[in-house]
């Protein structure tokens, strides 16, 4: 059949979002009296609003309710994104010149709050087909449940999807699924090698997407 749809995550493939993530967690973490660990945002990245929050609490030391510690940091998350959205190079290109041939969906990490916010605030929202959070689901990546939700929204094969990932968790969670996956990776938070090998194309930014590169 070929490919039917383009998946996209969102932190780190559209918009340069980790840094952020890093600054405003190790801040909040060093506020509280925690300790943080130079690996500590990479471990995170993929993980569910519960999942992180868990981390920060019981690995880092945050004596605070988890439920705080998600609010204070997704609070603070939206405030940096009211101000400015930090799209990827490429990104709103990218979005549309796939929106023209597939169907899109989108399967983020983020808070629900916040991928509205980022989309709306864009003009990405309307390409995007289905839309969800692995926070709406329960299991966050590397399992594969929010890739293989976001393909039954869209009524489409996971095998006939294309996944763009660029974290580890994200890496693994869309080959899980089932789809062909294309990394876009990070230089300032690389995927693990084995996980990296789990693409069937690397990218160095956004403009490499192309028709050519979905559908191999």
């Amino acid at each position: 059949m070929g490919i039917a749809a383009v998946v996209f995550d969102m932190d780190g493939v559209l918009i340069d979002s980790e840094p952020i993530w890093e600054q405003v967690r190790r801040d909040y973490v060093d506020r509280k009296g925690g300790r943080w660990q130079p690996d500590s945002q990479r471990r995170m990245m993929g993980m569910t609003t519960t999942e992180w929050a868990a981390c920060m609490s019981d690995d880092l030391g945050v004596a605070m309710p988890l439920d705080d510690i998600a609010t204070k940091v997704i609070d603070l998350m939206a405030d940096k994104y009211a101000h400015h959205v930090p799209l990827l190079p490429g990104a709103v290109e990218a979005v549309q010149r796939c929106a023209g041939q597939w169907k899109l969906g989108l399967a983020s990490s983020s808070p629900r709050t916040l991928i509205d916010l980022v989309l709306s605030k864009s003009g990405l929202l309307e390409y995007f087909s289905a839309i969800l959070s692995t926070e709406e689901i329960g299991r966050g990546k590397p399992e594969p449940d929010v890739y293989l939700t976001v393909a039954q929204r869209l009524g489409v094969d996971p095998k006939d999807c294309t996944a763009v990932e660029d974290s580890t968790n994200g890496l693994i969670s869309a080959h899980r699924a089932g789809m062909r996956v294309i990394a876009d990776p990070r230089p300032e938070f690389p995927p693990a090698p084995d996980a990296l090998a789990l693409a069937a194309v690397v990218i160095d930014d956004l403009d490499q997407l192309t028709p050519e590169v979905v559908t191999g």
